[in-house]
């Protein structure tokens, strides 16, 4: 990989998204959001506790793009990442950096040149609020990985955003935030509740125990590695987390389409050639999409 810093591009201007940018540009890396239109910067204001920051951004039209893409960050939802890809497709090539900030997995699959970089990422830092206030709760530990080593530039960006962690295999770590977004975000997008109902309420904890178990035999399948007894590590979180609502809850209360496709439709595409059914996560894609 290069050893001078990528200029990036930021598809999703969402909470993920405008945080990473600020720790990008913390850190001395440049970067430009791609959104619709002819706006010239875009403002964000990041609350840190009691102290603010304002992060301003160079905006341009992907359709407008003259050059190819040497990064690029893909912080969208995921039902809008084909679209949002669609008019970068003749910019991206062999060389070009990908690092996706999403929920779910699989949500870039069939969509890059062959041979392009993708760097996977998790998070547990948490971020309210909506546009142009973003109110960052939590820095936690977020990693990023995927590949055998991270480029050059890496830990000088681990200076700028706390807790960034590299781990080359990132797929039990990505499972194990899958999961809890199987369960957590799907039962209380269905039932219109905070986080914290899942822990107290017979009938919705006997649903995320029968996701948990339908999950668990599928990675167990997959990695005989996988620890399984994945229902106390989603009811840890869901106690954490307890005053707080899904995306998944949100996007429903605003009637916009749900990221059920990338995290319980994951699980059925990884169980399909397997010839198993996991009739529990079917019924939430069938009813949330």
């Amino acid at each position: 990989m290069k050893d001078t810093l990528p200029h990036w591009y930021l598809i999703g201007t969402g909470n993920i998204g405008v945080l990473s940018a600020h720790y990008l540009q913390q850190a001395g890396h440049s970067v430009t959001a791609l959104r619709p239109g002819d706006h010239a910067i875009l403002q964000r204001e990041l609350v840190f506790g009691e102290q603010s920051c304002r992060l301003t951004l160079p905006v341009m039209d992907a359709n407008r793009l003259v050059r190819p893409l040497d990064a690029l960050l893909v912080a969208c939802k995921t039902p809008f990442t084909r679209d949002a890809l669609l008019p970068l497709q003749p910019w991206l090539h062999q060389d070009t950096l990908v690092v996706r900030l999403q929920n779910g997995m699989g949500a870039l699959d069939g969509l890059l040149p062959d041979g392009c970089t993708l760097i996977e990422t998790v998070t547990t830092s948490a971020v309210k609020g909506r546009p142009p206030r973003h109110q960052v709760v939590a820095e936690n530990d977020t990693w990023w990985g995927g590949l055998p080593q991270p480029p050059d530039w890496f830990p000088a960006l681990q200076q700028h955003w706390p807790d960034l962690h590299w781990q080359a295999d990132l797929r039990h770590r990505q499972w194990q935030k899958l999961v809890v977004n199987a369960v957590i975000n799907p039962l209380t997008a269905l039932h219109d509740v905070d986080n914290g109902v899942l822990v107290n309420d017979t009938a919705l904890l006997a649903q995320a125990g029968a996701l948990c178990r339908e999950a668990d035999a599928l990675l167990s399948r997959l990695d005989p590695h996988w620890p399984g007894d994945s229902l106390p590590n989603v009811l840890a979180v869901a106690r954490t987390t307890a005053g707080n609502t899904s995306s998944m809850r949100a996007d429903r209360q605003r009637g916009n389409r749900t990221e059920i496709d990338a995290i319980n439709g994951y699980l059925l595409r990884l169980a399909e050639p397997l010839g198993m059914d996991l009739p529990h996560h079917r019924q939430l894609v069938r009813t949330l999409s």
